[in-house]
């Protein structure tokens, strides 16, 4: 009986850890099935071996990066244009001693960047001012980069070294086109510590950067971050090709450098965005690669040598590319070519768009404008158009653009006095007369619902030509009209002329 038992229960036993064998089977079984086969690794940095840091770049570029103090009789900025600055501690008096890090009215205290000159007290003549910015030296024998801007106005110029060494400079040249400027330090027996420019072309968005500078005339200071654009351009010149970084820079660090990990210059600290004032992490940076071609030619005769062509141009919008037959809105259209200039001799018109030179593509009029700058004057060049609905090649012997004044004239658009046979274009919301001097057609009311409002189009322009068909009077702006409707574009092309600059608008043809 008790055999029996204790065989039964043996039996129970083992069924019922089968049984639960089997249910561990199949729990895991299901999680199995669950689990979904890897594909591909995930993102995974390593961490380096050595905790990271920018010290070894500062310990070896810094004796290369001075201050630089210039005395003039008028006050000189040394940071962006149109910056201004206001500051909670403008009220503390003459005689604190932190008045002299918040001063920035005053050029002659220590950090006053020659942002407000104060004016001469009672009975006093002018009072020479001072302002500070940043450098660094290119070569051992004493040249130096900085700004344009900072030394623009001086009269003298002293260059403060790491270690506090004083010594004078003399201004070898500038460029305010680039607003770059070279100044040479003379120091007999002396060799000093200077750095190389980058290859820029290499530099991508997101590296570090590291910027060494004086900000507000605090001395040798260090800042990092990362590029963080390239290509921006800020109006401040017709060659923009800015870097921008995100390293703080400051008022004090213009003409300062801006340093790869590798301790090469990838750009010059020159200009900063700031609705205050002071940073908000958006600086820019002159690109090494302009840089060191204007300093070069500084270093050897004093000026750059650019070449000229002699256009007025404006971007190709997509639908003056449509109207003018082109499959992309690439390149820079002729607004008015100057009298007596090289473009006018190699017979390049208003129209025209520009689409090469030397058989390289140009994207846009800043880009065309760098190309053309980057040869010298007097060089014979290939220049790609597009003319009638087909390519055309002229060639042109550049000009000397420092021979030419930096200004543009300007003109004020014609009276708007009453028509004496206004005529409305009908499906363009254009009321039009014909010009007193027989040239072209005056725009003397525009639809503001119009398409035309919409792109520009304003009374007192003058209409001086259509698809490259010049225009007297309404029947000629229709026929004009109907000519680029019959070739099947959607768009025609104005030409017009406010004051003595011209422009273009591509107008979609009514009806299309």
């Amino acid at each position: 009986m008790r055999n029996i038992l204790q065989t039964k229960t043996r039996r129970r036993f083992t069924a019922a850890a089968l049984a639960a064998g089997v249910a561990g089977l199949a729990f895991s079984g299901g999680v199995m099935t669950n689990i979904a086969p890897s594909l591909a690794e995930p993102v995974r940095v390593e961490a380096p071996q050595q905790s990271f840091g920018f010290a070894d770049v500062v310990e070896r570029v810094s004796p290369a990066v001075v201050s630089v103090r210039v005395r003039g009789e008028e006050a000189t900025a040394t940071f962006s244009r149109n910056e201004q600055f206001s500051s909670p501690f403008d009220n503390l008096p003459e005689d604190h001693p932190l008045r002299r890090f918040f001063d920035f009215g005053n050029p002659g205290a220590p950090g006053g960047q020659g942002v407000m000159p104060r004016g001469p007290r009672r009975g006093e003549g002018p009072r020479p001012s001072m302002s500070q910015g940043s450098g660094f030296f290119v070569s051992e024998d004493g040249y130096l980069v900085t700004n344009n801007h900072v030394v623009e106005g001086g009269s003298a110029y002293t260059v403060i070294l790491d270690d506090g060494t004083e010594l004078s400079a003399e201004l070898v040249g500038t460029d305010a086109r680039t607003d770059l400027a070279v100044l040479k330090v003379e120091a007999e027996n002396r060799r000093f510590t200077y750095v190389e420019f980058a290859d820029d072309t290499s530099v991508r968005v997101g590296e570090w950067v590291v910027a060494v500078g004086n900000p507000f005339g605090l001395g040798g200071s260090v800042t990092a971050g990362i590029v963080s654009a390239r290509g921006r351009d800020i109006g401040a010149g017709p060659y923009d090709d800015f870097l921008q970084i995100d390293a703080a820079v400051n008022r004090g660090n213009s003409g300062g450098p801006a340093f790869n990990l590798e301790g090469q210059v990838i750009g010059v600290n020159t200009a900063i965005f700031s609705p205050s004032g002071g940073n908000v992490g958006i600086a820019f940076a002159i690109p090494s690669s302009t840089a060191q071609s204007v300093v070069q030619s500084l270093r050897e005769g004093g000026t750059v040598q650019r070449g000229w062509l002699g256009v007025q141009i404006a971007p190709v919008t997509e639908d003056i590319a449509e109207a003018v037959g082109l499959d992309t809105d690439r390149g820079a259209i002729v607004t008015l070519p100057e009298t007596d200039t090289p473009a006018a001799a190699a017979g390049i018109q208003t129209g025209d768009v520009i689409t090469r030179v030397n058989g390289v593509d140009v994207a846009t009029p800043r880009e065309l404008s760098r190309t053309i700058a980057g040869f010298r004057p007097g060089s014979e060049i290939e220049i790609g158009l597009w003319r009638d609905g087909a390519e055309q090649t002229v060639t042109v012997t550049l000009g000397d653009l420092s021979s030419l004044d930096d200004t543009v004239a300007g003109g004020r658009g014609p009276g708007t006095s009453v028509p004496t046979d206004p005529s409305s274009l009908s499906g363009y919301g254009l009321t039009l007369t014909p010009s007193e001097d027989g040239e072209g057609v005056v725009v003397t009311d525009v639809d503001p619902e119009s398409e035309a409002a919409t792109r520009g189009v304003n009374p007192g322009d003058v209409i001086v030509a259509i698809n490259g068909t010049e225009v007297a009077s309404q029947a000629e702006v229709e026929e004009a009209l109907k000519g680029a409707a019959d070739t099947g574009r959607r768009a025609a092309l104005f030409q017009l002329r406010t004051g003595d600059q011209n422009r273009f608008v591509a107008l979609p043809i009514a009806g299309s």
